[in-house]
């Protein structure tokens, strides 16, 4: 099994500008809850290709689309490291996945993705979409944008982690922790499908 691995005024004001340019078109349809998650081979920031198969003894996966630059997963970092530090003993472990062409956004190349993880000491694997094959097959469209997985890899939500992007203190409704909860004990998950919010995945 795979070993598991916050800004101020200027980063909030960019956040409405962030969320609503450079929209992707190369989406395709994605998947919807209930489907069944395809699995994939990336390359992590610790040098190691990464699978969800791999984690064999896992209940879910917390699959995460998420990146260095953008402000909003930026404000979700800290976030992300307490879901995986809380859930990956549990068997939900964070599987971080940045989507970005570091083409478009150089702050979101590999060498960069080592860095972020390392300055902030991330305990999941971070994962980078070499070629931005996978994040169209899951239909992500933000950054962050999360995909809850059972251990079929079967799709139970989809969308934000919580309700409040801009301040974790004023949080009302955990999404990933309620549905992971609702998963634990055979319930329904309500809601199972949220609108992400963040910033649009960048693609040539």
């Amino acid at each position: 099994m795979k070993k598991f691995f916050g800004f101020a005024p200027a980063l909030i004001l960019g956040l409405a500008l962030f969320a609503t340019t450079n929209s992707n078109t190369n989406l395709g349809e994605g998947l919807s809850v209930g489907d069944k998650a395809p699995d994939f081979e990336l390359l992590g920031v610790d040098g190691e290709t990464v699978s969800l198969a791999d984690f064999e003894d896992a209940k879910g996966f917390i699959v995460t689309f998420t990146c260095n630059h953008c402000p909003f997963a930026v404000l979700y970092e800290d976030r992300l490291i307490e879901l995986h530090n809380e859930y990956a003993p549990k068997g939900y472990p964070v599987i971080a996945i940045n989507p970005n062409d570091p083409e478009i956004v150089p702050d979101d190349s590999f060498d960069n993705m080592k860095k972020r993880a390392e300055e902030k000491g991330f305990p999941f694997v971070y994962l980078f979409d070499k070629g931005q094959t996978v994040y169209p097959a899951y239909g992500a469209t933000r950054t962050p944008h999360v995909y809850l997985l059972d251990a079929n890899q079967i799709v139970r939500y989809i969308g934000a982690i919580d309700d409040n992007a801009r301040d974790p203190e004023a949080v009302e409704v955990k999404y990933v922790e309620n549905a992971i909860a609702a998963m634990e004990k055979g319930e329904k998950i309500d809601p199972d499908f949220t609108k992400a919010v963040g910033c649009s995945i960048k693609s040539k």
